[in-house]
């Protein structure tokens, strides 16, 4: 993974982003993630801490780097 895109995500939303801002990262609707989170076909590990779904943010920045790899 890119340390330019982790310090970028870190920097962004802190060490986890919530839905609203996984949302905002992949341009897609909040419902979006969760409906995905839901089939289980999210691409990025998502966990639960006191009610709230959240991931981290190491994770979306190698979401990221392996969909730039893909594209080029």
């Amino acid at each position: 993974m890119s340390l330019l895109t982790q310090a970028y995500f870190l920097e962004k939303y802190g060490p986890r982003m919530d839905v609203q801002q996984l949302a905002a990262a992949l341009d897609v609707q909040p419902k979006t993630v969760l409906n995905q989170v839901s089939a289980k076909t999210f691409p990025i590990p998502t966990y639960v801490d006191q009610g709230k779904r959240w991931a981290d943010s190491r994770d979306v920045a190698a979401h990221f780097d392996a969909m730039r790899a893909i594209a080029a």
